[in-house]
């Protein structure tokens, strides 16, 4: 895959949703919820200020992070998908 995302744009792959239940009971696709976190895949080259300048990013390739529910656009790339979001949907990075 070589996908660069353009400005301040980050490519995000979710992680997989869970399978059980706390309560280990066995869900189905159709019930599982979509995970809202994920590891960056690729960074573009931070947003352009007003001085000409790029803003450096908080996150790098590699972190796994929480963002927001309806943050980003869903892609397919090579028959997997990913998320195309800005910086500012990234709520938290996970250590």
């Amino acid at each position: 895959m070589n996908v660069k995302p353009i400005g301040e744009k980050i490519l995000i792959k979710r992680v997989e949703a869970e399978a059980k239940s706390p309560g280990g009971i066995v869900l189905p696709d159709s019930a599982k919820e979509k995970p809202k976190e994920g590891k960056i895949f690729a960074l573009g080259d931070g947003k352009l200020l007003k001085n000409g300048e790029r803003a450096k990013f908080q996150v790098k390739k590699g972190n796994r992070v929480i963002f927001a529910s309806y943050g980003g656009t869903e892609v397919k790339i090579d028959g997997e998908e990913y998320l195309l979001m800005s910086e500012e949907d990234i709520l938290a990075v996970i250590e």
